[in-house]
């Protein structure tokens, strides 16, 4: 078996049926999530948790934050309340926000099953739900 990859494996019952080489892929890394935080305008980034929590705000209140000690890549977005239970019935890699008011805020879990544009799009609805109004 490749490296980075894992079988995928189909069962009926208990007959095994075929195995498939299936990638194992991580849509984005923390690098790529910060800079496209970053290129949201008028956005700060700091650590005011410690060193294992990145947090972004839009002015001064917050939007994104990025866990720089799990085992796997994740993060908590805010969500409108309707969206936030939808997605999470909707997607496994989204689950109520850590450590958060579940009611407006997901995590995210960075595990190939969503596509970097759709990453993107959580981080992107946060922020337009906390930005300065001009």
């Amino acid at each position: 078996m490749a490296a980075g990859r894992w079988p995928f494996l189909f069962a009926a019952g208990s007959l095994l049926l075929m195995a498939i080489d299936y990638p194992i892929i991580q849509t984005m890394n923390v690098e790529e999530l910060r800079e496209y935080a970053l290129s949201l305008e008028k956005v700060t980034e700091s650590l005011p948790f410690g060193n294992d929590t990145l947090v972004f705000k839009a002015g001064e209140k917050v939007f994104l934050l990025i866990s720089l000690s799990a085992d796997r890549l994740q993060f908590n977005v805010k969500c409108q309340p309707e969206d936030a239970v939808e997605l999470r019935e909707k997607y496994v890699s989204i689950l109520p926000g850590y450590h958060m008011n579940k009611k407006h805020w997901n995590t995210i879990i960075v595990d190939g099953s969503l596509t970097s544009a759709q990453i993107k799009g959580f981080i992107s609805d946060s922020y337009r739900l906390v930005k300065p109004k001009k």
